[in-house]
């Protein structure tokens, strides 16, 4: 790994001293401006956090969300100049964080909001229409191989965090009891981020697609666990949710 300049150093620890050549206009090493430019580039960096993870913030309060996040920018810097990437690894901060330890499933909700700039930040696709599906035959469906769009994530929970970010896009909030688990589909087939809770089989199954397994590969894994599961009725849905990305002509031809 790469050392840390001493300007990095300087800016990320308020006990170094000020970096050679950052002068005052008198030619002398100016302390107190140097903090101020630290604790701008500090109070920024939790800026960006809280505009990633409204959520999470509404959840635990104002108060409690920026010392949270001060603590996690404190030890976390960007690795690029793109804030919109920053706070990746948020989501494990906080279920490492001992005073969030009373909401087990913020973490959760903290991913599925590091999920939803994801897939709002994704690369543009033509997204795959049920129709095109149609016209495959029906014995070289199973062994087509399809492609995520750019923007779908998927995550898992072992609470209804997919039900209680709903909740809080609307006012007043009105946040549901926390029971039960949920798998959330996150999409963009026209420009704006869909959110949509779908079944256990049809997770798994999206997921065996995104791995590289046919469809057929990806129905029979799924059916061994779920046998009432309809490979069929779950392909277009996905579909008509805007997964997958539109057939190449080759596929197509098939």
């Amino acid at each position: 790994m790469t050392s840390q300049s001493p300007f990095t150093r300087a800016l990320t620890d308020p006990a170094q001293p000020v970096p050679a050549g950052l002068v005052s206009p008198r030619g002398t090493a100016d302390s107190k401006r140097f903090a101020v430019y630290r604790n701008n580039v500090h109070v920024s960096l939790v800026g960006a956090l809280a505009a990633r993870f409204p959520v999470t913030r509404q959840l635990v309060g104002e108060e409690f969300f920026t010392g949270m996040a001060r603590l996690y920018v404190a030890q976390t810097k960007p690795k690029g100049p793109v804030l919109i990437h920053y706070g990746d690894s948020f989501p494990d901060f906080v279920a490492q964080f001992p005073p969030a330890s009373g909401l087990p499933y913020l973490p959760d909700l903290a991913r599925l909001e590091a999920a939803w700039t994801e897939a709002y930040n994704a690369a543009d696709a033509i997204a795959l229409a049920p129709a095109d599906l149609s016209t495959i035959a029906g014995d070289a469906l199973a062994s087509l191989d399809l492609t995520l769009a750019p923007s779908t994530r998927l995550v898992r929970s072992g609470f209804p965090v997919g039900t209680l970010w709903s909740a809080h896009q609307t006012t007043p909030v009105s946040i549901p009891a926390l029971s039960g688990s949920e798998c959330v589909l996150l999409t963009r087939p026209q420009a704006h981020v869909r959110l949509t809770i779908i079944p256990p089989a049809a997770c798994a199954f999206l997921e065996a697609i995104g791995q590289g397994r046919t469809l057929g590969q990806a129905a029979e894994a799924v059916l061994t666990v779920f046998p009432d599961f309809d490979p069929g009725a779950a392909l277009v849905g996905l579909a008509g949710l805007g997964a997958f990305t539109t057939l190449t002509k080759e596929l197509a031809d098939v």
